[in-house]
């Protein structure tokens, strides 16, 4: 494999993966600071709210994921060799 290809594989894979955790991170701890305050303010509502928070939490950890699965394909079955 040329190392060109070989060395802009590793850095898009690390691109990849840093910049799909981003996102999910920055969401997650906003979801998470407005649930707090949501159940703090109407205690009786807590197992509703605790319920959409884990299924939200839930889809955005799988937009991380993706970003790792991209990584992964890029580093061991990369398409440029």
């Amino acid at each position: 494999m040329d190392p060109l290809v070989a060395s802009a594989s590793v850095l898009a894979a690390a691109l990849a993966v840093g910049l799909s955790a981003i996102g999910p991170g920055l969401g997650q701890g906003n979801a998470a600071g407005q649930a707090v305050e949501g159940i703090a303010r109407q205690p009786e509502a807590e197992g509703k709210i605790r319920g959409t928070l884990l299924l939200s939490l839930a889809f955005m950890e799988a937009l991380t994921i993706y970003g790792l699965v991209v990584a992964l394909v890029l580093l061991f079955a990369n398409p440029f060799s």
